[in-house]
């Protein structure tokens, strides 16, 4: 049978990236944690975290991580009829893209946590590649653009996010004189949230344009807006987002009536119990993008 107090420093060690952190989030000190650590691995035969060169869970670790999320949301609901059981606050690790947190997130989420006692830890992930997070066991539900569940999980649609081209009347002015057009695309800046980005490049490549662009990285959803309204460059931003700037005049579209849609989908773990049914029902049900 496993030992929870193991799992909970396998857990702690990913979750604060160290065994020093750990200690202190455990109130055990550093040596206390490995020595947790090292006989986990000796019952299991097998190692359950890379050390070096960061710390990351093994695939065996990984399979363990996501048990553990899967234990704790289900104890959540024991607490419910044991009430001796129960903690201050339940917390929750979720994976969610910058834009989501910066626009709908927090009025569609904000009462059901208060009516549940749940913190939340929200890692910002890209849309694009969030799931990662879930197939390494760090995070117990993921909001992102993939439709493809991982082993264990469900996945439900949530509706589509609007992108648009978005630039100060100036910044088109100087860039884009006769229009959209690829010599333009070629020189004009563009504003990446990442290296992972990809909004642009599906945008253009849905526009027909595949070549390459200048482009600054901005890995912050409100200094992305800030670059726009700054005459930095052009860049995807959510309608949602940048509604006010555009009937005030100050973002217009290099490309207008071309946008993108981006699809996103909730992803949780099946045995996550019913905290985690009442947050996908609370998700579902809102109308979250109009």
């Amino acid at each position: 049978m496993l030992d929870y107090k193991l799992l909970e420093a396998l857990a702690t060690v990913i979750e604060c990236g160290g065994f020093e952190r750990a200690g202190v989030a455990l109130g055990l000190t550093q040596s206390a944690v490995s020595q947790r650590i090292r006989t986990l691995e000796i019952r299991l035969g097998q190692p359950v975290l890379v050390r070096s060169p960061t710390i990351k869970a093994t695939l065996a670790g990984q399979r363990l991580l996501n048990h553990v999320q899967q234990v704790q949301l289900l104890e959540r609901d024991l607490s419910q009829s044991i009430p001796a059981l129960s903690e201050p606050a339940a917390r929750l690790r979720i994976a969610l893209n910058a834009d989501s947190l910066a626009t709908w997130w927090a009025d569609t989420i904000s009462r059901f946590c208060r009516d549940e006692s749940l913190l939340l830890d929200m890692v910002i992930e890209d849309q694009d590649i969030g799931l990662r997070r879930m197939r390494e066991g760090d995070v117990a539900a993921c909001l992102c653009s993939s439709p493809h569940p991982v082993a264990g999980a469900r996945c439900v649609p949530l509706g589509s996010m609007t992108y648009l081209p978005l630039a100060t009347p100036d910044y088109v002015h100087r860039y884009f004189p006769d229009g959209f057009n690829e010599s333009s695309l070629e020189t004009a800046p563009a504003i990446v949230f990442g290296p992972h980005d990809q909004l642009q490049h599906r945008f253009l490549a849905q526009c027909g344009y595949h070549g390459s662009v200048p482009y600054h990285l901005c890995p912050s959803s409100e200094g992305f807006v800030k670059l726009a309204l700054a005459g930095m460059g052009y860049g995807m931003i959510p309608e949602l987002q940048a509604r006010q700037e555009m009937d005030t005049g100050n973002l217009v579209s290099i490309a207008p009536g071309q946008s993108l849609q981006v699809q996103l989908y909730w992803h949780f773990w099946r045995h996550g119990g019913g905290i985690m049914d009442r947050m996908t029902q609370t998700l579902t049900s809102a109308n979250t993008f109009t």
